[in-house]
């Protein structure tokens, strides 16, 4: 296992569509707030029991919390400085997780869960047919029998694809240091890939109001019709159990901006 670990170190500085991540204690400042989805996913842990397996886990944002509750967690991340932060905010919480550096693509644990979720819309980091593949056939892979698989992923409506190509305001929020941070982005899609790529610019601002720094990051992101989704997931072994549109289990519709599916394994992968 130290082979396989110290391979995926050395390249995960390279591996693509990964820079808006490459700074994960900015990351933690723009995301540290966001809770919607956490009662969900620990109805469902409770529901389930034994150990669950949150995939994408970035730097531990829903990992340590569920942990703290009791829960025996598995984290498994193949970027290096998230997972390095996330085993940092743990070990000065006492929290008992096991942290994994791998690819969820090529998924290999020693376990088998009766869950298994990814949040933060991490299912549209799978930009194409082969990579949904592989991170499906390692899901169902290390899932027990009629096991549950948990995730999110925008919807992909008109207003979300079709907004225009010019950069728009997104929020402010305040920084380490206390100064103003403006976040802006930029999207372009492709329609034939139906990949989003995003161009996000960060102004930090001084006391007075002026830009001090700004900075670059770009982001591709593969948007998935529901239909579409629901056949890939059958392709699998994963039956649709339920599908929301929003943490608070409100039905989808244009007006929502995610999509949450809960599915179940039927059948063994192939």
């Amino acid at each position: 296992m130290d082979n396989k670990l110290d391979i995926i170190t050395k390249e995960s500085n390279a591996i693509p569509n990964m820079e808006e991540y490459d700074n994960p204690t900015l990351y933690d400042a723009e995301n540290e707030d966001f809770e919607s989805d956490f009662a969900f996913i620990e109805k469902w842990a409770t529901l389930m029991g034994g150990t669950v397996i949150d995939l994408a886990c970035g730097t531990g944002r829903t990992t340590i919390p569920l942990a703290e509750r009791g829960y025996p967690m598995v984290g498994v991340d193949l970027h290096e400085g998230m997972l390095d932060l996330a085993r940092q905010k743990s070990a000065e919480e006492h929290s008992d997780i096991r942290w994994e550096l791998q690819n969820c693509e090529d998924l290999e644990l020693d376990i088998k869960s009766s869950l298994i979720f990814m949040v933060g819309n991490g299912f549209q980091h799978f930009l194409t047919n082969e990579a949904q593949d592989k991170l499906l056939h390692s899901v169902c892979k290390h899932l027990k029998e009629s096991g549950i698989f948990i995730f999110n992923t925008r919807f992909p409506n008109k207003e979300e694809l079709l907004a225009p190509e010019t950069e728009e305001y997104w929020k402010t929020y305040m920084n380490k240091s206390g100064n103003e941070v403006d976040v802006y982005t930029k999207s372009i899609y492709d329609s034939m890939t139906q990949v989003q790529d995003y161009e996000i610019r960060r102004k930090t601002k001084r006391s007075d109001g002026t830009v001090e720094d700004v900075h670059h990051t770009n982001i591709k992101l593969r948007y998935t019709y529901p239909l579409e989704m629901e056949r890939t997931l059958a392709k699998h072994g994963l039956k649709v159990i339920e599908l929301y549109g929003d943490w608070e289990e409100n039905p989808p519709s244009e007006s929502k901006p995610e999509l949450i599916y809960v599915c179940q394994k039927e059948k063994e992968c192939n």
